[in-house]
């Protein structure tokens, strides 16, 4: 991950940090901006669409309508994200969870309402995560109906193979392809900009829609169908968080450059040019994206527009793969398995379970909804609903991190806190439409990192109350014959003081003892990374007894196995091949009486049997690792 430390570092005025910048800022335009650089797809058209509520588009709606667009782009992205969310980074990390790690470590993990804020935001965003590939690529599918109407009974089974083709490759990585994602979206938003402007200069009547008031307007005068419309306007900025999420990919600078010298201004070109074609055509409302270009260049767009939504695709899949992988390292999912798809860039992990979930997520809403304005009634919830938790979580962070006056916190958040409220609302009064999916993705979601967090702390006061004091038990096998093995034995506990329940049982019923033991405790940081020189902690107990402590961020991939080749700095040789490492399996069982409601009880057991091996989770060879069983009652 590329934090803004690199770049102030970096910034010596010479030509190569600046160039580097810029290519990051491309970099940026390929995964960063590929959602809401596909919104001008839908976004116009099923706000107005919801503004004339079937009847005659007038002047009004359309001015009226293209302002409300352009200003939200102001506010919420330019002014609430570019500008003051960007600000909120955990060591040049952003997204909702990295706000929680920040939070935790400045207010302390048992202020409850912050891990509640931060298991929210992720919730929904698997709702978002499911929702972007099936409204992008109908969308860019359905322009082939303007090519030809005959292709009709085609747009969703291609739709379908689209989806399921780019699920498929998810194993393969994307590194070989990604470097094109930049220049093909730079092309996207050129052609976007260019279409706009031809448009517009034929109708510059359209640039009235500047005039923030002509929006204001719109809402007053407009009652049930305005509100109806606001919520849909709302999918101008959807994609606005992944500023946000991704700035440690590509650090603040460029993702600000980006947004400010390309998307913003080719956005707003888009986005004027189709209304400047409304108002001298409104009939075709059908779908002004596709007809701001001449007919021989529309198959051209719709193969781009497919391209450009596979691209925007992408960038929400492997997002979700990423917050699964923090979620994973933050205790609120069970370990899954984890693959790297490059060796170069930290970025490209694949979850198979993830993948697959989201693929079957994915192809339901599209069969059920089957074309993308069902589908928009849907989206604005996830995202809204997103937006208003960063929104409050960065109002503590302002208070509590940069330790500015509650008041003056509150001036500065409340303006965009109340606009996205607005929105929000708006969006719910869809949500007989199509709104309840995200938030029964969100609350089903938020239910499996509820229960997997109290159940883990359950279990773990549980292991505490029966395991015997590591000092005792060294001090009692000092007086004992327990035949010794050579070689090096480790041991993994969550708690380091105590005697891990494998070294018990591996005295009790094998009666044996290695030359040299280590007690490891891993422990998952509230930051991104860890230096090396902070990773481990040693301190020798006895002759043939040693405490580890090895730490990690929450952004990286737990390699115990390499981690402890530092130990070599402490006088410990250690080599993998001659190292047995012991870790317990725990068979968990309901308990009569239960600290859990019985239905989580058996929630967390089946969370627990789904859980990943340790040994692949923590990098262990499959050879090296030796598993105790013991059974648990919660």
């Amino acid at each position: 991950m590329m934090s803004q430390a690199v770049f102030d570092q970096n910034a010596t005025g010479t030509s190569r940090p600046r160039a580097r910048v810029w290519t990051l800022a491309l970099g940026s335009i390929g995964v960063v901006y590929g959602d809401i650089g596909t919104s001008p797809l839908y976004a116009l058209k099923e706000s107005l669409t919801a503004a004339s509520a079937g009847g005659q588009l007038t002047e009004n709606m359309t001015v009226g309508v293209i302002s409300l667009m352009l200003w939200s782009l102001t506010i919420i992205v330019t002014l609430k994200y570019v500008w003051l969310i960007m600000s909120a980074d955990n060591h040049g990390e952003g997204g909702t969870l990295s706000l929680m790690a920040l939070l935790q470590r400045a207010m302390g993990r048992s202020f409850f309402a912050v891990s509640l804020l931060g298991m929210a935001g992720a919730a929904l965003f698997y709702g978002d995560a499911i929702i972007t590939p099936a409204i992008s690529v109908l969308s860019a599918v359905e322009g082939l109906k303007l090519v030809a109407p005959s292709f009709d009974p085609f747009i969703l089974p291609l739709s379908v193979v689209i989806i399921v083709g780019l699920f498929f490759v998810q194993s393969r990585g994307t590194a070989k392809v990604a470097a094109w994602f930049g220049p093909i979206m730079m092309v996207w938003f050129m052609v976007m900009a260019i279409g706009g402007l031809i448009q517009l200069a034929d109708n510059p009547d359209i640039l009235s829609a500047l005039n923030p008031i002509l929006g204001i307007n719109f809402l007053l005068t407009h009652g049930h169908a305005g509100l109806l419309a606001l919520g849909a306007v709302f999918l101008t900025v959807t994609g606005a968080e992944a500023l946000y999420a991704d700035m440690g990919h590509f650090g603040s600078k460029p993702i600000r450059a980006a947004w400010l010298i390309v998307v913003m201004p080719s956005l707003i070109l888009n986005y004027l040019g189709q209304g400047a074609l409304l108002l001298s055509h409104p009939e075709k409302l059908e779908n002004p994206f596709f007809l701001l270009y001449p007919e021989w260049a529309l198959l051209p767009m719709v193969l781009l527009a497919t391209v450009a939504t596979i691209i925007a695709s992408q960038a929400v899949i492997s997002g979700a793969f990423s917050l699964t992988h923090q979620a994973m390292q933050l205790g609120l999912l069970p370990r899954m398995e984890m693959r790297r798809t490059s060796e170069t860039e930290k970025g490209q992990i694949y979850i198979p379970r993830i993948n697959w979930l989201l693929l079957v997520a994915v192809l339901y809403i599209v069969f059920a909804f089957k074309s993308s304005s069902a589908l928009a009634s849907a989206y604005g919830v996830a995202v809204t609903g997103t937006m208003v938790i960063t929104s409050v979580m960065a109002f503590f962070v302002m208070w509590k991190c940069w330790q500015w006056k509650v008041s003056f916190a509150g001036a500065v958040i409340v303006p965009f806190l109340a606009v996205d409220l607005i929105f929000l609302m708006a969006n719910l009064l869809k949500i007989f439409e199509g709104g309840w999916l995200p938030l029964v993705v969100g609350a089903s979601l938020m239910l499996v990192m509820l229960t997997w967090r109290r159940g883990t702390r359950i279990l773990a006061e549980i292991s505490n109350r029966n395991e015997v004091g590591l000092g005792d038990f060294i001090a009692m096998l000092a007086k004992s014959s327990v035949t010794r093995a050579s070689g090096t034995a480790v041991f993994l506990t969550g708690h380091p003081n105590a005697t891990p329940t494998a070294l018990l049982h591996n005295i009790k019923h094998n009666k044996v003892l290695h030359a040299n033991n280590i007690v490891l405790n891993v422990i998952t940081e509230d930051t991104p990374r860890v230096p090396e020189s902070e990773r481990i902690s040693f301190q020798r107990l006895s002759d043939v007894f040693a405490s580890v402590t090895v730490r990690f961020g929450y952004m990286e991939s737990p390699n115990v196995p390499k981690a402890l080749t530092a130990c070599r700095n402490h006088g410990l040789i250690f080599d993998v091949m001659s190292t047995s490492f012991f870790l317990s399996r725990r068979a968990l069982r309901p308990a009569g009486v239960s600290r859990m409601p019985r239905w989580q009880d058996k929630l967390f057991i089946a969370l627990a049997r789904s859980s990943d091996d340790a040994s692949r989770y923590f990098h262990i060879p499959s050879g090296r690792a030796v598993e105790i069983g013991t059974q648990i009652t919660i």
